[in-house]
């Protein structure tokens, strides 16, 4: 099994290696400068929305999280702090 394994690797180098050098371009490469930009343009305004969109979750989550301890009960809140109160 193990020389099975190992002819089957040098028979995949090999074939990337017959190819000629335009076959084996990048992506980059092959497209043109300007849909390469529009596509990084395209790639900023989607991080910028995400990043905007996770900013607006974080604060849609704060400002959940003080209405709910500003309208806790007093049972919840003796329950919550306790005898941890401060004393006068």
């Amino acid at each position: 099994m193990g020389k099975k394994r190992k002819q089957q690797q040098r028979v995949d180098s090999s074939a990337t290696a017959g190819l000629p050098k335009q076959e084996s371009m990048t992506l980059a490469d092959q497209l043109g400068g300007d849909v390469l930009a529009k596509l990084k343009a395209a790639k900023q305004d989607l991080t910028a929305k995400e990043q905007a969109a996770e900013e607006e979750r974080q604060a849609k989550l704060a400002f959940e999280r003080k209405q709910r301890e500003k309208n806790k009960s007093f049972e919840e809140l003796l329950n919550e702090y306790g005898d941890k109160g401060s004393k006068f």
